[in-house]
């Protein structure tokens, strides 16, 4: 029987990396994630009557590194500071932003406040792919924004887009967002893998022959990554993630890959009734105010990018019923029980009828090793129900040999810790300044033991 010419072929595509098959499999062939094979529309192949160096138009022009001239890209400020600290000093003209984060988490709501700020002296375009135009000027009404000069678009054919884009000439174009966008070109419904990397990629090479700055919005999925394939990840200069518990008032941007600028930096925000407001002093944000002496608590100097912070490393160790638990928030669970066996080999304190939960302060993920000593000393007062001093600071990394070794950039940590009026830090030897840094008594250690003898010193 003949197969109906009507019916579309359909084809099984890896939301990863874009692989495809002509069965379901639960294995992509090509990146090897399980169970990420999706159903799509198999798109007609390309015309190529022509011949297959047709579409090339003869060879470019050879250049050497050495004749080209380096010089430092002009930043555009979008007129928020934190912002422009998590882009690395602001936007750059041809460069592609992607910025995700979680459904309501204030990624539209940012980006609005900063074209609004842009628009008294630029051409800025919003692109609204989701949003009704009364949506968004009701949005703008709220949070009180001048909006005279601010162009808006709702559009979600690519086409479209582009259209008014090279006619329009803007300086800066946010499009909200990458997985409404949908192409005459393919077939395949918008959000597919194939709608997003076409569209991203027409996007982008738009943005580099023009000198347009072009801000995408990506959704994100159940884990926490960017929806379609990882391949969208690369086409663009600058991934942004938003961060933060939506039932707190608290937001940070981080940097996960910067072309133009330092990757992990943050940007801290505070959500109010006028919208996302930078916060001056983020350190205030993950330090509790107890009032007392609390047992389990440490303060570690964390360092985000080129930003120092002090975050509050709260500990709670407790008898164990059944098999002990360990959990962490904000830290690596891994990380947690190779902590705990160098404890008891190096230190003599053991937990294993213990369950320890660590916790940061104030919703923070801290990915850096320089946090292990911190961790281990939460544990140990809380084990011993004996609290820290109230004006300690710790930073640095330990090994399996129970060896504690340096953290990058000690000398601003602590410069960090004594601005904000800590007058003691338990560190690395190797970190010790050959210069006394007023306010502070540093305290270097080589060991996991001697730093536990030098906490019963302290007492």
């Amino acid at each position: 029987m003949a197969r109906n010419a009507s019916v579309p072929k359909t084809i099984y595509t890896c939301g990863e990396c874009g692989a495809s098959a002509a069965k379901w499999q639960g294995q992509c062939p090509g990146c090897g994630v399980w169970n990420t094979m999706v159903e799509t529309v198999a798109e007609a192949p390309a015309n190529r009557s022509q011949g297959r160096f047709a579409a090339l138009g003869g060879t470019a022009a050879l250049q050497t590194l050495s004749a080209i001239e380096a010089r430092e890209e002009d930043r555009l400020p979008t007129g928020i500071d934190e912002f422009d600290r998590a882009l690395g000093g602001g936007l750059v003209g041809g460069g592609v932003v992607l910025i995700g984060g979680d459904p309501g988490i204030g990624k539209s709501t940012l980006l609005l406040q900063a074209l609004a700020e842009m628009s008294a002296a630029r051409e800025v375009l919003y692109v609204s792919g989701e949003e009704s135009a009364q949506q968004l000027a009701m949005r703008a009404r709220r949070l009180s924004l001048r909006t005279r000069e601010l162009r808006l678009l709702t559009e979600i054919n690519l086409e479209k887009i582009l259209a008014t884009l090279q006619s329009a000439r803007p300086q800066v174009a946010v499009i909200d967002s990458i997985q409404t966008l949908w192409s005459d070109q393919l077939s395949s419904a918008p959000g597919s893998v194939a709608q997003v990397r076409e569209c991203a990629a027409q996007l982008t090479r738009l943005a580099k022959q023009s000198g347009i700055t072009v801000i995408l919005v990506g959704h994100v999925t159940k884990e926490g990554a960017l929806a379609g394939p990882r391949v969208l990840e690369h086409i663009v200069d600058t991934v942004l993630y938003f961060e933060g518990d939506t039932h707190s008032s608290f937001r940070l941007i981080r940097a996960v890959k910067n072309r133009h600028g330092a990757v992990n930096e943050i940007g801290v925000f505070a959500m109010t009734e006028r919208g996302l407001r930078g916060v001056s002093n983020p350190s205030a944000i993950f330090l509790s105010q107890h009032g007392y002496d609390v047992p389990g608590s440490c303060v570690l100097v964390t360092q985000e990018g080129t930003r120092p912070l002090l975050v509050e490393i709260q500990a709670l160790v407790d008898q164990a019923h059944g098999n002990p638990r360990r959990l962490t928030v904000g830290l690596d669970a891994q990380r947690l029980a190779m902590l705990l066996a160098v404890l008891h080999r190096h230190a003599g304190i053991a937990c294993f009828d213990q369950d320890v939960f660590v916790n940061a302060v104030g919703g923070v993920k801290i990915g850096e090793p320089a946090a292990d000593l911190a961790v281990l000393l939460a544990i140990v007062s809380s084990l011993k129900n004996k609290s820290l001093p109230a004006k300690l600071i710790v930073f640095g990394e330990v090994g399996l040999a129970g060896e504690i070794r340096p953290a990058p950039r000690g000398q601003e940590r602590l410069r960090e810790a004594a601005k904000l009026g800590f007058t003691h830090a338990l560190i690395p030897e190797a970190n010790q300044a050959r210069q006394a840094i007023a306010g502070i008594d540093v305290i270097a250690v080589r060991r996991v033991e001697d730093a536990v003898q030098r906490l019963r010193d302290l007492e």
